[in-house]
């Protein structure tokens, strides 16, 4: 060991020493470095990472080799032969990359070490080749148990350096290898030249045919300088690129791809970031829920483009509202969030959601017509109604469905009115789990009548839920939360179909009996053989049986819904189109569709008298139903006034309020025995002669 420190400090120059250390380290940390990222890589590009760590880690180990060398003091050294001197360079490449190709193999583990072998081995070759290349005035004598210490020690160290890039336990073990790399060249080449041992010649030897000492350092120094210059570039352009791609990463992660608007990850991102940047600031923050109106019934009309484009359309036109403090993100289908601080006022959030709602509102042009929307707007603030960004989100979602489910057409902003209300419908929800089984459901009766005579012609069921503690729930109120469970629908529907058909199949009178279909009855395919069950179970006549399907039911499967009523009417049953005007596409429904009947939404009817547009379209739809020969029944009439115009028109039957409210079996045949009654004794008032004073 003292004779390896004697070759250090006494054999070689300090200054090239030096240089040859800088060189040794910086080499090792861009190897390793380079060696790193051959085994995060695949294909091409792990190829072309391992042929640069092979080139740097090479010239790493001969530059360093041959300054040292440049600096070794003897008197008889006079040149380094040319071809032996890049046969050793030549060496360095190919063990290098060979045996950093075999560490990257994930293929089996006994590689890495194997792998770090052939690096080291590459290393003391590349070094005794070197020191072949040397000319001097003596011969070289060497020393067997140094030269076979330093290709252990080579080999050792070069093992434990690619061990602790390959196999990491703390963060410095990168730190590690560099220092073992580093151990491993320094080792090799003093160990080396202690082993080595120089017996002068008598003779002077020329030295023409030989590389001088300044041609090969001025080799060295461009050698490695220039893969040093090049490594380091490529992997600093590597790094860069890489954190562009984390930056566009994240830019994606947080965006929406079709709108090019936040995403909920942005949204939520967004608000954190401002929550956290003004905890103690006395302005609020506004969070704002869009949520655009029957926007399933234009993507199945139009087609999902349609309703792409107009996600799209209504992006882009906020996008271009939005000022300093304003963000806009789609929070998932047809929903979007807007957020807006600094908010000091009711108004200023006010006229924000106003301005969602008015962009929303506006027309979109798509292949030549434009498509009508509308939305529903509703908006919480912090810290009034939530502190974190999920309640807030939630609070002002729930401020929307409101405005939703209300029919508002305006901005509503949340109150805890609205938390009342999603409560109570998650509680309803619960407890219309298993209410069919324990017989909660009663029909009530609603009756169809005649528009010359007046007679009753028909009822139409309609479900009530007698709920143990809230009394009797509307319809209104827990069929949109049945709606959202698939099978609970059906259960439900299933029941009143068969409640009704045996109940009608017990009147003395063959009236019709219209009972409504879910969409998800429709849906499937055991409804028509249901349907014949029940027939047959009640001995109803199928052609007492109404099945009212509104337009919202069929626009999802068309080809589907078609191929079901087909089969209903098969069976005898008569189908009617309930609602009609509402939907988009009323018009080719009816052409396509075999509907006996269409019943006028009452919307329409309640503005009779006052509405010119509503009595265009009664009037419309009367003779569109007398051109396609179907039955026209409008509902929601209740007042004489309403049933004389409906009477000019020529509807052939009404249900309404007029008439009676919908009550129980029992009461309704009571309504019904005093309206027979009454309209007998009208008849006969009419045929009595009228007396001889009356003139």
């Amino acid at each position: 060991m003292l004779k390896v420190l004697s070759c250090v400090v006494v054999d070689h120059n300090f200054l090239f020493t030096v240089i040859a250390a800088l060189i040794c380290v910086t080499g090792s940390i861009l190897t390793l470095q380079l060696f790193s990222r051959v085994r995060r890589s695949e294909d091409v590009l792990k190829n072309l990472w391992l042929a640069l760590a092979g080139l740097m880690g090479a010239a790493t180990f001969w530059s360093t080799h041959f300054v040292a060398m440049l600096g070794y003091k003897s008197s008889v050294m006079i040149g380094y032969d040319a071809p032996l001197t890049i046969l050793s360079l030549v060496i360095a490449i190919a063990t290098t990359t060979a045996g950093f190709y075999l560490a990257a193999s994930t293929s089996s583990s006994w590689r890495i070490e194997a792998g770090g072998a052939v690096v080291g081995a590459g290393v003391a070759a590349m070094h005794y080749v070197g020191m072949s290349a040397l000319e001097m005035h003596g011969q070289i004598q060497w020393n067997g148990a140094y030269v076979t210490a330093s290709i252990i020690l080579a080999v050792l160290f070069g093992m434990l350096a690619v061990n602790r890039v390959a196999r990491p336990v703390t963060r410095f073990c990168r730190l590690g290898g560099v220092v073992a790399l580093v151990l491993g060249i320094v080792s090799l080449h003093f160990t080396g030249m202690t082993a080595m041992s120089i017996v002068p010649y008598a003779i002077v030897l020329s030295s023409n045919n030989f590389m001088s000492p300044n041609v090969l350092a001025a080799g060295v120094v461009m050698v490695a300088s220039l893969l040093g210059l090049i490594t380091a570039i490529t992997y600093f352009i590597d790094m860069q690129n890489a954190r562009s791609a984390g930056e566009r990463y994240r830019h994606l992660a947080l965006h929406d791809p079709l709108t090019g608007v936040g995403n909920r990850g942005g949204l939520e991102d967004h608000l954190e970031q401002l929550l956290a940047a003004h905890p103690g600031s006395a302005a609020r923050i506004a969070v704002v829920t869009i949520d655009f109106d029957r926007f399933k019934e234009i993507n199945d009309v139009h087609g999902h483009a349609a309703g792409d484009e107009l996600l799209r359309t209504f992006a882009s036109r906020a996008s271009e509202a939005l000022v300093a403090g304003e963000y806009l993100a789609r929070f998932g289908g047809d929903e979007f969030v807007a957020v807006k601080h600094p908010v000091y006022t009711r108004k200023d959030s006010d006229a924000f959601a106003q301005k969602m709602l008015d962009i929303a509102g506006l027309d979109v042009e798509w292949k030549g017509k434009g498509l009508s929307s509308s939305a529903s707007v509703g908006y919480a603030l912090y810290p009034d109604h939530a502190k974190t960004p999920a309640a807030l989100v939630e609070c002002s979602d729930l401020a929307m469905y409101s405005a939703k489910s209300d029919g508002i057409r305006g901005v509503v902003a949340f109150n805890q009115g609205h938390a009342t209300a999603k409560r109570n419908r998650s509680a309803l929800a619960m407890d219309l789990v298993g209410a069919v089984e324990r017989g909660e459901f009663e029909l009530y009766y609603q009756p169809q009548n005649d528009t010359m005579t007046r007679e009753i012609i028909g009822y139409e069921a309609l479900i009530r839920w007698h709920h143990p503690e809230r009394g009797i729930v509307s319809p209104a109120e827990f069929i949109p939360i049945a709606e959202d469970n698939k099978r609970l629908i059906v259960e439900i529907g299933a029941w009143a179909l068969r409640a009704a058909c045996k109940e009608a199949a017990c009147w003395k009178k063959p009236r019709t009996i219209a009972v409504n279909v879910a969409a998800a009855q429709l849906a499937s395919n055991e409804f028509v053989p249901f349907v014949a069950q029940v027939l047959a179970e009640t001995g109803l006549a199928p052609g007492r049986l109404e099945l009212e399907i509104t337009e919202s039911g069929i626009i999802g499967d068309l080809p589907h819904a078609l191929n079901i009523i087909r089969q209903l009417k098969a069976l005898g049953v008569s189908i009617a189109m309930d609602d009609f005007g509402t939907g988009y596409s009323s018009l080719s429904t009816l052409q396509n569709f075999p509907f006996d009947k269409i019943k006028i939404d009452r919307e329409f009817v309640r503005n009779l008298e006052d509405n010119e547009h509503s009595a265009a379209i009664v009037r419309a739809t009367i003779i569109l139903g007398d051109s396609l020969n179907k039955k026209i029944l409008a509902e929601g009439v209740e007042t004489e006034e309403q049933m004389a115009f409906l009477k000019d028109v020529g509807c052939s039957a009404v249900q309404g309020y007029l008439f009676g409210k919908p009550e129980p079996i029992g009461a309704m045949l009571a309504v019904e025995t005093l309206h027979e009654r009454r309209l007998a004794e009208a008849e006969e008032k009419a045929a009595r002669p009228a007396s001889p004073g009356a003139a």
